[in-house]
Parts: C-alpha cells; structure tokens; sequence
C-alpha cells in the first residue's frame, strides 16, 4: 500500500489543516466544514491524477476538441458522520459519482475507556465490483473503523481501485493498514501523520473530535 502525506508537501493543504486544528478558529463550525471539504478537493484533484484516460471527441460551437476524460467508474464511500463535510469535498470534484454510506461508530470495551472497539450499524451502497472506490474518514486513529468500514462495502462488490483518504491519520493507524493492506495496491491519502494516540485513542496532537466540531456534541 501506498502512503502519501500532504504534510510532507508545500501545498495549500497545510494551511487548511491548520486551521482544523486551531483551538480558536476551530470554534466556527461553518469554516471546520469548509476546510475538511477543501482537504476533500484537493486529494480529489490529485487522485484525478491517477485514474485511466481516453481521449474523447467534444463538440464545440465552432469545431471538435479533443479532450482527455477519465473512464474510471467512481464510487466516493464515507463513514457517518465526521465524514460527511469531507465526502462532500470529492464529491465536489466527481460530481457524478456514485455514493457509499456505512455508519461507524467507537465505543470503549473497559471502565477505564482504553480498549476502544468498532460498530458497524448502517451500510447504503451500489455495485462495487469494479469500480474505482474512494473512501473519506478524516481521522484515521486506530484504523479499526477505515477497514470495517472497506470490509462493509466489499459486502456488495470487490473494488478494481481503492483509495483511502483522511485529513489527520495516527503513525499507529497507518502503519495498522500499511500491514493490513500490504498485498494490495491501495493508496492511503493522509493531510497530516500525527505521532501518537493518547490512552483514550484519540490522536495526538490531532484536532479533538472531528464530528463534534462539525456538527455539535453529542449524548
């Protein structure tokens, strides 16, 4: 599997995850949302760059341009619901891709909420079989809920592609689905690779919690 990570880069995207993570301009919900969509189009955009093109014929007012066009059938998964502003990103891009939805969610297995486990409630998918499947999580902690969730929709058809995308990753959770994954030519698309978890596996010094700045606390 192949890792990229835009924090290693000099691109618009560092100035994007600063704000994410910035204690004050966190608070604005409405600009939280637009910067996890804005991480969404540009990995959107650099994904582009490895899809299969064809050159198609375009009509014009005034003559034919050819113009190269991806073939990829492109299906954008998200897991609900911190990833719902950063979905919305690609799919600003691929505006007329289809859509995946599963629904996961963490819960700790002790008193002490150490040992967190994964739960898989809701999945909404079309045929896979094939397809070029792009799934955005904007935290990637443990990895556990990024490969329940691929595992989830492999349910309805095996991928041609996968890319797995998140705007702030653990060196934990990589490494988990570098090793998960180390037979496949997956890419995983991170904007930051943070060092450590804390003992509440929320990542370190990461942003908080994603879903919670986004839309609100939760009971």
């Amino acid at each position: 599997m192949k890792v990229i990570n835009f924090a290693e880069q000099q691109t618009v995207v560092n100035r994007y995850m600063s704000e994410l993570r910035d204690v004050c301009i966190q608070k604005d919900r409405a600009r939280f949302r637009r910067n996890l969509e804005r991480i969404g189009e540009v990995m959107a955009y650099e994904i582009s760059k490895t899809l299969d093109y064809s050159v198609k014929d375009i009509q014009t007012p005034l003559g034919t341009a050819p113009t190269l066009l991806y073939n990829d059938p492109i299906v954008l998964g998200t897991i609900f619901r911190a990833g719902l502003p950063f979905h919305q990103g690609f799919l600003n891009v691929f505006e007329e891709a289809d859509n995946a939805f599963v629904s996961a969610y963490r819960f700790y297995k002790d008193k002490e909420c150490h040992e967190v486990g994964i739960h898989i409630e809701y999945l909404a998918t079309p045929d896979l079989n094939g397809k070029t499947l792009i799934i955005a999580d904007p935290m990637l902690a443990t990895g556990g809920s990024m490969e329940l969730g691929l595992k989830a929709f492999e349910t309805k058809g095996i991928p041609g592609k996968v890319h797995l995308c998140s705007a702030i990753a653990s060196r934990k959770g990589v490494d988990y689905l570098a090793e998960t994954f180390k037979d496949t030519d997956y890419t995983l698309w991170c904007g930051a690779i943070d060092p450590e978890l804390n003992d509440h596996m929320y990542i370190v010094p990461g942003l908080g919690d994603a879903g919670d700045l986004a839309y609100g606390g939760k009971l």
